[in-house]
């Protein structure tokens, strides 16, 4: 009978949201493949499909085993200096440019290579088994035949899936049948969108009803969605059953999808597949931040770059010292080949090894635990932050919610007057016998007593009803799960909700007597101080959305019959909702300068014609598919007028600990913090001054809400005149200012000691950081722990995330994530300080090393003609920079000037590193001047010396150079770690080890003699010893800060 349905046509929808697609169907576009378009998909029936959909394969590798190796191979080569050490290796073929071995240019090329390839196929194999994994879950689907078990790599469109509890959604579903009895699901979407808060799914009502699950296979019905988009927040989509008399169309929404790589938390369900593959919300919400390349590896490019010129004035000098005789040209490329270890091709490698090493240091650190490097590139970076960039709510506070104030216009309560409260909930519920005739004053003041109790009930009541939290009964040990929800037991009972505060206010209603017991999708009870249970039905609820700022609820109490319409929200848009009064406004601000977050909670009373009418417009309204959600904007505003107010709810979210002492020790270092918040203006003023982000003796300007050029142009003119000031402003005269006059605002902004922005959205808090970035040129660090600061995660030099109880989405972001704001401090002072440090030590040290052999072999040539022969031949010149000098060079990276203490207790140590000066033009000049003077002294020393023989001249000369090598990295180290003795002593003994099999190059019976031992001894301290006596010169009379604190 199904065989024979017609397929809907599908409309092409116009949206407006274009942007959202661009990004996929740009991509899909290039790709040859047709624009998304929406879809009907039949239940239970792939087969009846309008249109090709993509397999449900996870894939993120980057390559395939066709392509890995040429697209390895060419992301290397991209780069000029990767290709060029290519071009010098493959010029080795060509008879009249060979200088020696083939090896000796192809073993070190060969090396990084390697290096490289292993690293990446590891990388791919580790992705090819994450997304075996997924792909090969096995789920149940319902088929004809029963239910049938398949891959999750074969689900197709159309199929009806059921999905376990705490089992991963394989792809992209409706919502049709749960198991629980509530008729509902919870979600746990921390995989998807980064909250660690569960999400209510429900369930279409047409299906849920059907007696069992193989029913869906026996209706005719039909899925209407939306086209595929990255909108994880929103979905538009109908239901329809066509065997039914009458068809039943039923709206759907995000409440109803369940999207891949969310787990299901609670019973077992049925879901219609709509999207796979590619086409999924996951996968096209995963895209790659850009890639961040460290200031110090763009400086180390530059140097090297002043290198390259070197080499070839180098080539060309001893070109034209022959007069440019012959086929000069070759001899340019000769001497071009000779002198290429001006450019150490180790160099990189070095580095990235150095990133790894301190990668594992910050990882092993047992001050800051939990502290994980996911961009190992740039872990220097943390070593030169001038500006820091922190979120409030979760950074700075514990986003754990404290109620600590009621106030209802004339009266208001704390922590302190909370049993009055109590006492007003319990007379209202206890008492049920008539007042004894007493005085008129008395009867009076009961009236008036009264009166006060009905208020802070409705206002209780209000709170304990007005919110999207859902109590859930978990077994203990002693009672399990299903007699605790039956009897309500309060030591098995939890709160699940989208926000901390929400379970705040929940918990307060039932410290006061109110308590939430239980709720489903239509009803909700609550338990009285008597333990009386109030049953309410759920008519309608409107979620809280960041851009209404406010939630609502329509309930009926069983008992009464009674509808009241139930409201919670920001005082910025409850203002205008509710009747006059002439307290709210003043009320609120007092509140927030107290550091409070202030809800606004009202109700209105609705008749049953009014609710009905009411209804029958959402209900169309819902079912539009065009402009949909402004439809029900416009439906529920005309509810939200004239509500009466009921009360303010003030909750305090607490610090982090260490937040001052961290904030103060990175005032000292010289980093400018500027905290980027969403909340109100005098909340974050408070935090602000709370946290001693702002101390206590400077100035705050406030800077007035301003609206166009000549309101911004006369506040930035009276901020201008303030000196040593921390700014506040808002998000909206934030924009203006940018607008306008952003080069001028930022120049002011940037002298400020401290700047707060509130009401800040996520994007504008990308486009601060890129301004500080374009205007300073100084590093920015930005530190957050929601998804709404992943975009400035991102755009900052370095992105910190904090696991906070908004979830992972930010730490998952970031380039280095931490447990705790306090983890900050070490991070910075100890970890990126060594960092940058050694980094840039070793980097001039393997230049050093490189230039001081070149330096040889120009003398060498110079001496000999100007003749293009190679000075060390065949393995000398590998094992020179391999096994004989790069253990005791590399052990640089274990280098620390000062301890972790020291540098903590100073932070004004890191402030010197903000200058640049370890790795400089002029640090680079010392160490070139140095190369060439230890160069000129071996190598001339060397041809004075010897007596007869060229070998003994090859001899002489190397061995003085390793030896020379090995007394600068001990002249070099500050602190000695017995890995870096062992690596002196590894290296001295690999030498005198493999001279026996260099016979070729070095005469073994000569190096025995005495003669030889003087030569190289005072070869060897000619070159090392004046550099030791100025060292010791510049400490005695000039010595460096951190001398200073270790003497």
């Amino acid at each position: 009978m199904t065989d024979n349905i017609p397929l809907q046509p599908v409309r092409q929808k116009k949206r407006m949201d274009s942007k959202h697609r661009s990004g996929c169907c740009e991509c899909l576009r290039c790709c040859g493949r047709r624009d998304p378009r929406p879809r009907t998909v039949w239940l239970g029936h792939p087969e009846k499909r309008d249109q090709r959909y993509p397999r449900n394969v996870i894939n993120n590798q980057k390559y395939n085993f066709f392509t890995f190796l040429p697209g390895v191979l060419f992301n290397q080569f991209k780069y000029f200096f990767n290709l060029y050490f290519l071009l010098l290796a493959c010029s080795q073929f060509v008879v009249e440019m060979r200088l020696g071995a083939l090896y000796t240019y192809w073993v070190p090329l060969g090396f990084v290579l390697a290096v490289t390839v292993i690293r990446e196929a590891a990388e791919e194999i580790r992705c090819y088994m994450r997304d075996k994994e997924v792909n090969s879950q096995i789920y149940s689907k319902l088929t004809g035949r029963g239910t049938v078990k398949v891959k999750s790599s074969n689900i197709q469109v159309g199929d009806l899936i059921i999905v376990e509890k705490n089992q991963r959604v394989p792809a992209d579903m409706i919502f049709l049948r749960t198991s629980e009895k509530n008729g509902s699901c919870f979600l746990r979407t921390d995989q998807l969108d980064g909250e660690t808060d569960w999400k209510l799914r429900l369930p279409v009502t047409c299906t849920q009803r059907l007696p069992t699950a193989s029913d869906l296979l026996q209706i005719r019905s039909y899925v209407y969605a939306e086209e595929p988009n990255i909108d994880i927040h929103n979905f538009v989509g109908t239901f329809t059953r066509e065997d039914s008399d009458p068809s039943v169309n039923e709206s759907l929404s995000i409440e109803n999808t369940l999207w891949a790589s969310t787990v299901i938390a609670s019973g077992t369900v049925v879901g219609v597949v709509l999207y796979t593959g590619r086409e999924l919300r996951s996968v096209m919400n995963t895209s790659n931040p850009r890639s961040k390349i460290g200031l110090f590896d763009l400086e180390v490019n530059c140097l090297t770059k002043i290198l390259f010129g070197a080499l070839v004035v180098v080539s060309l000098v001893m070109v034209a010292l022959q007069h440019f005789a012959g086929r000069w040209y070759l001899q340019i490329i000769r001497f071009l080949l000779l002198f290429s270890n001006i450019i150490p091709i180790s160099l990189r490698v070095n580095l990235d090894m150095g990133k790894i090493v301190y990668s594992w240091v910050i990882r092993r650190d047992s001050k800051i635990p939990g502290t994980v490097v996911r961009s190992s590139t740039i872990p220097e970076q943390l070593g030169r932050i001038s500006y820091l960039l922190t979120d409030k709510t979760g950074t700075l506070t514990q986003n754990e919610m404290v109620f600590k104030r009621l106030h209802l216009g004339t009266v208001a309560y704390g922590l302190d007057s909370m049993d009055e409260v109590q006492s007003h909930i319990f007379s209202i519920y206890t008492q049920q016998s008539q007042e004894p005739p007493a005085v008129k004053g008395l009867a009076l003041a009961t009236k008036v007593r009264k009166t006060m109790s009905s208020r802070v009930h409705e206002a209780v009541k209000a709170i304990a009803l007005c919110h999207n939290v859902t109590p859930v009964y978990e077994s203990n040990g002693v009672t399990d799960q299903a007699e605790a929800e039956r009897h309500y037991e309060d030591s098995c009972r939890v709160y699940q909700a989208s926000s901390p505060d929400e379970v705040a206010l929940v918990q307060w209603t039932e410290s006061v007597g109110l308590t939430l017991v239980g709720r489903d999708q239509s009803s909700m009870q609550l338990r009285t101080p008597g333990g009386h249970i109030l049953n309410f039905t759920i008519l309608q609820i409107f979620p809280f959305t960041y851009e209404s700022k406010r939630m609502g609820i329509i309930v009926r109490d069983e008992s009464t019959g009674e509808i009241t319409f139930y409201m919670k929200g920001a005082d910025v848009v409850m203002a205008g909702i509710v009747q006059y009064n002439d307290w709210l406004e003043e009320e609120c601000g007092n509140m927030a300068r107290e550091g409070l977050r202030v809800l606004v909670v009202a109700k209105k009373s609705l008749t049953e014609e009014q609710y009905q009418d009411f209804e029958a417009r959402y209900v169309q309204a819902k079912l539009s598919v065009h402009d949909r959600s402004l439809k029900v904007a416009t439906v529920i505003e005309s509810l939200e007028m004239e509500m009466e107010l009921l009360c303010l709810t003030g909750v305090e979210d607490q610090l982090q600990a260490d937040v001052r002492p961290t904030l103060e020790t990175l005032r000292n270092a010289g980093i400018k913090v500027w905290m980027l918040t969403g909340d109100k203006l005098e909340t974050a003023t408070c935090t602000a001054k709370n946290a001693h982000l702002v101390t206590r003796t400077q100035d705050i300007h406030i800077f007035r809400l301003v609206t166009n050029r000549g309101e911004a142009h006369l506040e930035l003119n009276a901020f201008r005149r303030k000196h040593d000031c921390a700014l506040v402003i808002s998000g909206d005269s934030l924009e203006v200012c940018l607008k306008y006059y952003e080069y001028e605002f930022m120049e002011l902004a940037c002298q400020c000691p401290a700047v707060v922005c509130c009401r800040c959205a996520p994007t504008q808090k990308a486009q601060i950081v890129r301004l500080l970035q374009e205007r300073t040129g100084k590093l920015t660090c930005a530190v957050g722990d929601g998804g709404n600061d992943v975009s400035m995660i991102q755009e900052a030099d370095c992105g910190v995330g904090v696991e906070g109880k908004e979830g992972k989405q930010a730490s998952l972001a970031a380039d280095f994530s931490i447990t705790q704001f306090k983890h900050l401090g070490r991070l910075l002072m100890v970890h990126g300080r060594n960092s940058y440090k050694r980094s840039a030590a070793l980097s001039q040290f393997v230049i050093h090393r490189s230039l001081c052999i070149s330096t040889m072999q120009a003398v060498f040539s110079s001496v000999f003609y100007f003749a293009s022969v190679p000075l060390y031949q065949g393995f000398l010149i590998i094992g020179y920079s391999t096994i004989y000098t790069m253990f005791p060079v590399f052990s640089l990276v274990l280098d620390k000037d000062v301890k972790s203490e020291v540098a903590m207790l100073y932070p004004e140590l890191y402030k010197d590193l903000l200058k640049g000066r370890p790795l400089s033009y002029k640090t680079f000049l010392i160490w070139v001047l140095i190369s060439i003077y230890q160069g000129s002294i071996i190598m001339y020393g060397a041809l004075l010396l010897f007596e007869s023989e060229f070998v003994h001249i090859v001899a002489i000369s190397f061995t003085s150079l390793i030896l020379t090598e090995l007394l600068m990295v001990a002249l070099t180290i500050q602190t000695w770690h017995w890995l870096m003795i062992v690596a002196e002593l590894l290296s001295l003994s690999c030498y005198i080890a493999s001279l026996v099999f260099l016979h070729e190059f070095i005469d073994v019976y000569f190096i025995a003699t005495l003669s030889f031992l003087w030569k190289v001894t005072v070869i060897t301290l000619v070159s090392c010893l004046p550099l030791y006596v100025l060292k010791y010169l510049r400490r005695r009379f000039s010595p460096p800060s951190y001398s200073k604190l270790t003497s």
